[in-house]
C-alpha cells in the first residue's frame, strides 16, 4: 500500500470546533488516570514551540510532514515528540550520532505555561 500525505485542506478545522474539542479534552483528561495520577499534571493542555524549531524541519527538502508522537519523561509528564515526514510517510531520523537532522521536543507544557485564554 502506497503512502499518501493529507492534503492542506484536511487538516483545518472551524474555531468552534477547536474550542470544543479543547473543551472536552481539558475535562477528561485528568479522568482517564488513576487517582494517584489524577493531580499531578501528567497531561499537558497544550505544549508551545518555537516557530525556528519548525523552520528546521521545513528547510529539510526531503521534509514533507511532521509527525507527533507522545512521550513521557522520568516524572511521568506527557510530551509531544515531533519528527519530520519523508514523501514515503516515514519519520525522519537521525543516525546515531548525526546531530544535523533535530527530535523536537522541549516545548513549553500548560500547565504551568499557560496563554491568558484557552482555546
Amino acid at each position: 500500500m502506497s503512502y499518501t500525505l493529507p492534503s492542506a485542506d484536511s487538516h483545518y478545522i472551524t474555531l468552534s470546533q477547536a474550542k470544543e474539542m479543547t473543551a472536552r479534552f481539558r475535562s477528561n483528561s485528568t479522568t482517564v488516570l488513576k487517582d494517584d495520577y489524577a493531580t499531578i499534571d501528567i497531561i499537558a493542555n497544550s505544549e508551545t514551540f518555537s516557530i525556528d524549531a519548525f523552520q528546521s524541519f521545513i528547510s529539510n527538502p526531503d521534509c514533507k510532514g511532521i509527525r507527533i508522537y507522545s512521550g513521557m519523561d522520568t516524572d511521568l509528564k506527557v510530551h509531544s515528540i515531533l519528527v519530520g515526514v519523508d514523501v514515503n510517510g516515514e519519520d525522519i531520523l537521525p543516525p546515531v550520532d548525526d546531530d544535523e537532522i533535530k527530535i523536537l521536543e522541549e516545548g513549553k507544557r500548560c500547565p504551568p505555561y499557560c496563554p491568558l485564554t484557552l482555546l
